[in-house]
């Protein structure tokens, strides 16, 4: 006979059930901490910086816009100038960036 009988094994349980779910568990354990935990650290300071947002800030929007506020407005906008006499009005969400009145620009790279 070239093939030999095939015998079932019994089977195995809890305990292959507990070994089989744990690599999964391991890796979602690894996923919180290494990238939803950070980023959800980055959002909520995201969110209180441009809560903090007021007139006089230096600001630079995500499509690289450097400005000064002028104007905070209530519905989620402000008013950004960017050269003398030139007023853009920006979404307070798309603020990359806030400098205050005093602080110089950073020159470390992360």
């Amino acid at each position: 006979m070239i093939i030999s009988p095939a015998y079932a094994q019994a089977a195995g349980g809890a305990a292959s059930l507990f070994e089989g779910l744990m690599p999964l568990i391991l890796i979602g354990v690894i996923f919180y901490f290494f990238m939803i935990r950070p980023q959800q650290k980055r959002m909520k300071e995201h969110k209180a910086m441009i809560a903090a947002v007021r007139r006089g800030d230096t600001v630079v929007t995500a499509g690289g816009l450097v400005g000064k506020v002028t104007k905070v407005q209530e519905d989620g906008e402000i008013l950004v100038e960017i050269a003398d006499g030139v007023r853009v009005r920006v979404i307070t969400s798309t603020l990359a960036n806030v400098r205050a009145k005093g602080d110089p620009v950073s020159t470390e790279t992360k």
